[in-house]
């Protein structure tokens, strides 16, 4: 287990809950929420804490398929290739997403862990295919230019979260500092 790991939001997380078997998978979901992903430093720290073995715990994290143990980025791109979204066009819009942020078919996430792209079977919008979604928010009517503009988007808010963290964080000099 890493030393390093904070583990102050999982228990914030596990003060909100019962104690016990019956919350797995709320707990599982809360972490996933906060992490995007289940790292593994939790396993052992809540396995202790609810009295569930790791073994069990770890059983229902690679059971359901909305739990991921590799790292996602904070914006999750669904882009959907079911049969309406790959009739109308769905691949070539993939293929231009992976080929914008440097993705391959077994590499999913930025190495800024800024976004993941997936291929989902059906986001159950076959009227507005081809349909991709950004944590949720649907997406319809699709091409490979209309990806990247959302994907500039994406971007765009991420340096701007970035510019405005980056003036909390150092305060601006006075014109005799500058000097």
């Amino acid at each position: 287990m890493k030393q390093d790991f904070d583990f102050g939001v999982v228990d914030a997380i596990l003060a909100r809950h019962p104690l016990n078997e019956l919350s797995t998978i709320a707990i599982l979901q809360d972490i996933q929420e906060h992490y995007h992903y289940l790292p593994e430093e939790i396993f052992e720290h809540v396995s202790k804490a609810i009295g569930v073995g790791e073994a069990r715990l770890y059983g229902v994290a690679t059971f359901y398929e909305n739990f991921s143990l590799e790292p996602k980025g904070k914006y999750l791109i669904r882009c959907c290739d079911g049969t309406a979204c790959h009739v109308r066009g769905s691949q070539p819009i993939l293929e231009r997403l992976m080929q914008e942020m440097n993705l391959t078919n077994d590499k999913h996430t930025t190495d800024d862990l800024a976004f993941t792209l997936e291929t989902v079977s059906c986001l159950g919008a076959c009227g507005l295919a081809p349909v991709m979604t950004v944590n949720g928010k649907v997406y319809p009517a699709m091409n490979p230019d209309s990806a990247v503009e959302v994907l500039n988007e994406l971007r765009a808010e991420l340096s701007a979260e970035g510019a405005s963290e980056s003036k909390v964080a150092k305060p601006k000099k006075s014109k005799k500092e500058a000097k």
